[in-house]
């Protein structure tokens, strides 16, 4: 009999997630804006885009976590704020809760 061995996949080892990424979800979705809420069962994020001039936000991605994987993601976030710090210094943070738009979007200014 011959040996198809080539042919098999490789066996996963035990705590290895295969993950699969789409094209669409790859490309990401951009948010300036996040509210975080929760229950005694669960963590909801959701990720804003606020536009200047236009009075209604709309939330363009809902994420749904348990209370254990939202302590994983806040000590994630930690880590990787601490690696950025470190490579590219302090992230300066504003007294102002809102984003500041320039009018122009850093555009040319039309005149009339």
């Amino acid at each position: 009999m011959a040996d198809n061995s080539d042919n098999k996949e490789k066996p996963q080892k035990p705590n290895q997630i295969n993950i699969e990424l789409s094209e669409e979800v790859a490309e990401g979705v951009y948010s300036n804006l996040a509210m975080v809420a929760h229950s005694n069962s669960e963590f909801v994020l959701d990720f804003i885009r606020l536009m200047p001039g236009v009075p209604k936000a709309k939330v363009k991605a809902r994420v749904i976590i348990t209370p254990e994987h939202a302590l994983r993601l806040l000590n994630a976030l930690n880590d990787n704020i601490q690696k950025y710090e470190t490579s590219f210094g302090p992230i300066k943070e504003s007294d102002d809760p809102a984003p500041r738009f320039p009018i122009n979007f850093g555009g040319t200014v039309g005149e009339a």
